[in-house]
């Protein structure tokens, strides 16, 4: 009798369906994403001090060894996963280090693309121990309480250490610090994801219906109310404000794709706008980020000089259509966060109008894969998780975007893989990771087809 260490998933290919595994697609991907990070290293040191870097192979030999050690990885444990995530994550990790580095040729007192460099190692090696050691994503469904009682217990932990920049969200000790809130993300995605799928039926077809929708009882929704309440009170008494939206706008996404009740979409709509107004007019951090937003050249006209946000819009304003060049802008100007919350202005000066719409292109086909993973399978936990795993990047990218370009209030958030942030970037690979790993179950075939049948034609670019 032959035994298995999972059942086999019920979102694989049919019998006599052999799937191409596309492994050799990502290998020729990713020698295309260190090649454009490491030239964009060496067109830093040739636009500062006209010379290639001399640490320029060094940088593209770690970071293509890095990328082989992960591809190795997927391609034995992982061999029908989507042949685009890891490349795209190498490559908006290796932009990321780059954009670092030339910041730090304006700042020598205060560097940080090596403790980057350092970080992004550790999220690589993560990526690969969750790929090698998870078999199968169904698998953390029955770790959906143990997920929620860690992320509640890392979100109340930056309390009990020391206010930085006015928020209690890091934890330092000694000379290494780390916000807990990265990865409590993560594990509240994998609770949302439990709950939802062994309750969405009494969510959607049970409760009291008012018009179009359908309210469910207090019995089934209250818990996942509870504790989203929970985690958001916990993260505004942190003024940690940029996670508790992401968390918001999660809960309800995820919320939606497990009932299908559009309403649920306006209902969030609504509550957001009346929580983001009760805030910005109590809160006085927020207030003041509200103003600077609506009105961010007042403090030029008081004779105070540029804010933030103002140096912000003057560098995509001067990055045009082409950009100055890697190395040649003035972001640095903005101040104490151009390396965290406002690199997306260092990439829009620099790179400018093409390069900003490449980097959003990449974070739109990450998001996309995702979500494409999850509407693969068909069961409901893997689906729900792939989506909000997906989410998270998507609801960074738009919140940190459109804070920095003055479409919304500026919020502190990382920007996935670009930013300045070691607990940003790990948890970025761990997201990657996950996404790798419903997106094999998705694609892989059962094992009796693995040897046998024609390859099936495949519909979409890539598969």
């Amino acid at each position: 009798m032959r035994t298995m260490t999972a059942p086999p998933s019920p979102d694989a290919p049919p019998l006599g369906v052999r799937v191409p595994k596309r492994r050799g697609v990502e290998l020729s991907l990713l020698v295309g994403a260190v090649l454009l990070s490491v030239l964009g290293y060496a067109e830093v040191g040739l636009a500062r001090n006209g010379a290639v870097p001399p640490d320029a192979v060094r940088y593209g030999a770690g970071l293509g060894l890095l990328a082989l050690v992960a591809h190795l990885a997927v391609r034995f444990r992982a061999p029908y996963a989507d042949p685009l995530l890891l490349p795209i994550a190498v490559l908006l990790n290796g932009l990321g280090l780059v954009l670092i580095y030339r910041l730090d040729l304006e700042t020598p007192h205060d560097r940080a693309a090596a403790p980057q460099l350092v970080w992004s190692t550790l999220g690589v090696a993560l990526f690969i121990v969750v790929v090698l050691l998870l078999r199968d994503h169904r698998t953390l469904q029955g770790y959906a309480y143990v997920s929620v009682a860690a992320a509640l217990a890392l979100m109340i932990l930056p309390i009990f250490f020391p206010a930085v920049n006015g928020a209690r969200i890091w934890i330092r000790i000694g000379g290494l610090s780390f916000q807990p809130g990265e990865f409590a993300k993560i594990l509240l995605a994998v609770f949302f994801a439990a709950y939802l799928a062994a309750n969405r039926h009494a969510l959607a077809y049970t409760g009291r219906r008012f018009r179009q929708l359908r309210f469910p009882t207090w019995r089934v929704l209250g818990p996942i109310v509870a504790i989203w309440v929970l985690s958001v009170g916990v993260l505004v008494l942190e003024r940690d404000l940029g996670t508790s939206l992401l968390f918001f706008g999660l809960f309800v996404i995820m919320l939606y794709v497990a009932t299908g009740r559009t309403g649920w979409i306006a209902i969030g709509l609504v509550l957001a706008s009346a929580g983001a107004f009760l805030i910005g007019s109590v809160e006085p951090h927020v207030h003041s980020r509200v103003e600077d937003w609506l009105d961010p050249f007042a403090s030029i006209r008081a004779g105070e000089g540029p804010g933030q946000l103002a140096q912000s819009l003057f560098s995509f304003a001067a990055g045009g259509m082409l950009g100055t060049g890697l190395g040649l802008g003035h972001s640095v100007l903005i101040g104490f966060a151009t390396k965290s919350d406002f690199i997306l202005a260092t990439a829009g000066e620099e790179l400018g109008l093409l390069g900003l719409t490449a980097l959003f292109v990449l974070y739109a086909l990450l998001v996309g894969r995702g979500f494409q993973a999850g509407l693969s399978l068909r069961d409901a936990f893997g689906r729900l998780l792939a989506t909000g795993l997906a989410s998270i990047v998507a609801l960074q990218v738009f919140v940190i975007a459109g804070g920095v370009m003055g479409l919304i209030p500026l919020t502190g958030m990382a920007m996935p893989f670009l930013a300045q942030g070691g607990s940003s970037v790990v948890t970025n690979w761990m997201i990657v990771a996950l996404l790798i790993r419903v997106s094999d179950s998705a694609r892989a075939p059962l094992p009796e087809a693995a040897d046998t049948g024609p390859v099936a034609p495949v519909r979409e670019g890539v598969r």
